[in-house]
């Protein structure tokens, strides 16, 4: 699962139940998952959802111990490489569908914007500020009180929600909100909840007391959770923000009849499939932010990282839980870019953007502001150059996306994923491939401008200075001229596309192929309306790219790029 310590969980034990963990500094877990993978080739799914403990040689050297709250083990084996493993896994437990293109572009948010004017005021200040971006993500100040999630929006700050969403439409934006499933006292939801018997009982069947958490085994209380979510999705909101879902209780009446010890670590999975469902009905292509997760809820793209501190060690911490949750069949996963607690200096937040912005999707959020024109002008510079190198690089992001979709693997994983036979590869924790091709190291350390990393085997090329690396080595390489480290497979034909505002404004009409490396280079692209990514190569016929395999359909023109590692436009 979404794991913050170690990779290697030799001598390591984990309790698999769903936790606030109100941290990444932790043992504890938002998004546990009963499945890992051995060195020695093969993977277990422990098909439950009870809580378990796995103790990986922590209580004696020489076992693995499963302990299990199911009276029967459901235990299921996988043979082959660390990819075979997990795309065997994601055959049986279900694989994440691609995610709307608009949503990987940048989300601006914090906690909170708080009213229609700030948010257009946010919406003016991007597009003046020249910062791409697709998504403001209002979390919880949409409300009359607070964190009290009525699904209403408060009439006095925010007068016209439908025009608000329009407006944003208009320069290239789209509107996601926040809710949570728990209700408390005092909220006009409260009584409904409790009239219509919705909520998860007491063990002695009455109401647990002052909060009420929906019983989403119940199909009266499905239908009734659409009834609030149907009406903004009316509106044109496009994300839902599933945010908590760690505190279905142990000792609860549910309505399914099973106990609460197996529906404890069931609850995200009924509660985001509901959302994801609740969008389908409504003709929306579905996409949600969830914090909370079980084995298949990779199912119901995206999750994110949850509550990490604004420091370095935060940023080490989340980074290991995005490629634990990758490894656990995740395809796609975020963070909020700074850290959320607290506010991170400026030299934090550049270094956490590149990482950020050379993820599966980027999102900013956290406690404080934190909009990039906050920051020094060169700040501004800097973040504004690492968003354009994301939406530049949206059509290699978009097809490698699709393929880890395909396959159920991860968009951001680990180097032992594609190099299982690289010893090296299995201790690498704080750099990462993204996809089949870029290899990203972010600064991990405060003042640092360069740092050590390992290259897995063939040759790599510094996407920012065009210097070869040969592969299977420790090296120190300096970032420059942005705070983080990009390097490219050699033989990699990169599909680039001309910077705009937003993704609505993208002109797929013509693309740039950068070939990195010398001699053949391939690589795979995927534009909106295409079924499947195609396989190009690089055959300069005119400046044109050609597809690999014939008779795929009509295609426009792919304009090279001329030089073999040129990223100029």
């Amino acid at each position: 699962g979404e794991s913050f310590t170690a990779l290697d969980k030799r001598g390591q034990k984990l309790v698999l139940f769903s936790t606030d963990t109100r941290t990444v500094q932790t043992d504890r877990m938002y998004k546990p998952v009963p499945f890992f993978i051995s060195s020695r080739g093969y993977g277990m799914f422990l098909h439950t959802t009870a809580p378990a403990t796995l103790d990986f040689g922590k209580q004696f050297g020489a076992s693995t111990q499963i302990h299990c709250g199911e009276d029967t083990l459901d235990l299921f084996l996988f043979i082959g490489a660390p990819r075979e493993i997990i795309s065997s896994y994601t055959g049986l437990t279900g694989r994440a569908p691609l995610p709307p293109l608009w949503s990987f572009g940048l989300w601006m948010s914090k906690l909170s914007y708080r009213s229609q004017e700030e948010v257009l005021s946010v919406a003016g200040m991007l597009r003046r500020h020249q910062v791409p971006c697709d998504v403001i993500h209002i979390d919880a100040g949409w409300f009359r009180n607070g964190v009290n999630c009525d699904f209403r929006f408060a009439p006095d700050r925010f007068p016209d929600p439908a025009g608000m969403v329009r407006s944003l439409m208009d320069q290239g934006l789209r509107a996601s909100l926040w809710q949570l499933p728990y209700c408390t006292l005092g909220n006009p939801v409260y009584d409904e909840l409790l009239k219509e018997e919705l909520f998860i009982r007491d063990r002695v069947g009455g109401p647990p007391g002052e909060e009420l958490i929906p019983d989403f085994s119940k199909p009266a209380t499905r239908e009734w959770y659409g009834g609030k979510i149907r009406p903004l999705l009316d509106i044109g909101i496009a994300a839902i923000k599933a945010d908590f879902g760690e505190a279905a209780p142990v000792d609860g009446l549910y309505d399914s009849g099973d106990p609460g010890l197996l529906e404890h670590n069931r609850y995200p999975l009924r509660y985001e499939s509901l959302l994801y469902q609740i969008m389908e009905s409504a003709g929306v292509q579905p996409l949600i932010w969830a914090r909370s997760g079980w084995a298949g809820c990779q199912r119901y793209p995206v999750h994110w990282g949850g509550d990490s501190e604004s420091s370095d060690n935060g940023m080490a911490c989340t980074l290991r839980g995005g490629l634990s949750l990758g490894m656990s069949g995740f395809s796609f996963w975020s963070h909020d870019i700074g850290g959320f607690f607290s506010a991170p200096g400026e030299d934090l937040m550049l270094r956490w953007s590149f990482f950020g912005l050379l993820s599966s999707h980027s999102r900013i959020h956290g406690t404080t502001a934190r909009e990039p024109w906050l920051f020094s002008p060169e700040a501004l510079d800097t973040f504004r150059s690492m968003a354009a190198l994301r939406y530049r690089l949206i059509p290699y992001i978009y097809a490698q996306s699709a393929l880890s979709c395909a396959l159920g693997l991860p968009l951001l994983r680990p180097l032992l994923l594609d190099h299982p036979r690289d010893p090296a590869c299995w201790l690498v924790e704080d750099q990462y491939l993204l996809g089949a091709d870029l290899l990203v190291a972010p600064l991990m350390e405060g003042g640092k401008r360069e740092r050590g990393l390992y290259l897995p085997e063939g040759e790599w090329v510094d996407y920012q200075t065009g210097e070869i690396y040969p592969g299977k080595q420790w090296v120190r390489i300096q970032a420059c001229p942005l705070p983080g480290i990009l390097l490219v497979r050699a033989g990699s034909l990169i599909p680039h596309i001309a910077l705009a505002q937003s993704t609505a404004f993208l002109d797929w009409s013509t693309l740039k192929m950068v070939a990195f490396g010398a001699g053949k280079a391939t690589g795979s692209l995927l534009k909106p309306g295409w079924k499947d990514p195609i396989l190009f190569r690089a055959a300069n016929r005119n400046g044109v790219w050609e597809p690999v395999e014939k008779g795929l359909g009509d295609f426009p023109p792919v304009v090279g790029s001329g030089e073999p590692g040129s990223t100029a436009f």
